[in-house]
């Protein structure tokens, strides 16, 4: 896993799954690293924290995963699972 998704899924954690300082660190990065396919999913996520479900759906078809359903815990427990077993995944870019 990068050490940037590592941060910002700390962030995450630390946010509460609330909108504030620590989900604002996390969007940034996933920002940053727009068109990777885990920070893709990451920004989903926070979009859905946000309570902005059209821009979670958009960044989840992105990233290609659809991990909602058993609310922003479990989703970011799937996002970390995904990101242990794909080793090098975030650094690489997906085409189109």
């Amino acid at each position: 896993m990068s050490d940037d998704l590592s941060i910002a899924l700390r962030h995450v954690r630390a946010s509460g799954f609330q909108v504030g300082e620590a989900w604002t660190a996390a969007h940034e990065i996933a920002q940053a690293h727009e068109g990777e396919r885990l920070f893709d999913a990451l920004h989903a996520l926070l979009h859905r924290i946000e309570g902005d479900d059209w821009n979670a759906g958009y960044w989840g078809r992105r990233a290609g995963t659809d991990l909602k359903g058993d609310g922003p815990e479990a989703e970011l427990e799937a996002l970390e699972r995904m990101a242990e077993g794909e080793p090098g995944a975030s650094a690489a870019r997906r085409d189109g």
